[in-house]
């Protein structure tokens, strides 16, 4: 089954991308597993190159190249970004290895529905994209770190933590290695996410998030 078939009672989602997609496919890949009861119905990508657009062409999704090069502003490309995800009726939006600061129209239009995986355990090393928390992680000599995925607001890498999964830091570890062992968790925990949000399940209060029971 393709991340763009299905029922209409199946609810939509949103991935936006910047670069090779391996998180694209692993939510692909638990839909297809049956593991997330959703469809990917946009693909959103900063590049046109961008090598995760052929894995959402090769699933059926339909895909829009909205380069914030191409636009006078940022809030011009964010307005963009929120007609087409709207047009697609998402419910739930996953930045998975998105580059470009979103605009805060974007944040205001999907509040509590847009979230984001970071490999790091934030707060710690935020900003910057892989693998800059990988490397600040290992400069710092911590002995853990991880991945997490957040609800996005308009302040980067600060919104609330929805889920984090931990690694060790092996003494032979370098920035590949590393980067792989949390790329693992990354794929595991941004499906798990992804229906947490679908399920209605998840309330904010503040800096944190609830899961109420089944």
């Amino acid at each position: 089954m393709s991340g763009a078939s299905g029922s209409s009672d199946i609810p939509a989602i949103g991935v936006l991308v910047s670069g090779r997609g391996s998180n694209l496919q692993a939510i692909f890949n638990a839909i297809e597993r049956g593991e997330l009861r959703a469809r990917v119905a946009v693909v959103i990508s900063s590049r046109a190159d961008a090598p995760a657009l052929r894995i959402a062409a090769d699933h059926g999704s339909t895909c829009h190249v909205i380069a914030p090069r191409d636009y006078p502003s940022r809030a011009e490309a964010g307005a963009t970004i929120v007609d087409v995800l709207r047009a697609a009726h998402v419910r739930v939006v996953a930045l998975a290895g998105y580059k470009p600061i979103l605009d805060a129209c974007v944040v205001r239009a999907f509040p509590n529905a847009i979230i984001n995986i970071h490999p790091s355990l934030l707060p710690a090393f935020a900003g910057g994209m892989a693998p800059r928390p990988q490397a600040e992680a290992l400069a710092a000599g911590v002995k853990l770190t991880g991945c997490t995925v957040h609800f996005v607001t308009e302040e980067v890498d600060a919104g609330p933590i929805i889920a984090q999964s931990a690694v060790p830091v092996l003494d032979d570890d370098d920035v590949e290695t590393l980067s792989a062992r949390i790329l693992v968790e990354e794929h595991r925990l941004l499906p798990l996410a992804i229906g947490l949000a679908l399920s209605g399940r998840l309330t904010v209060e503040g800096q944190r998030v609830r899961l109420a029971p089944a």
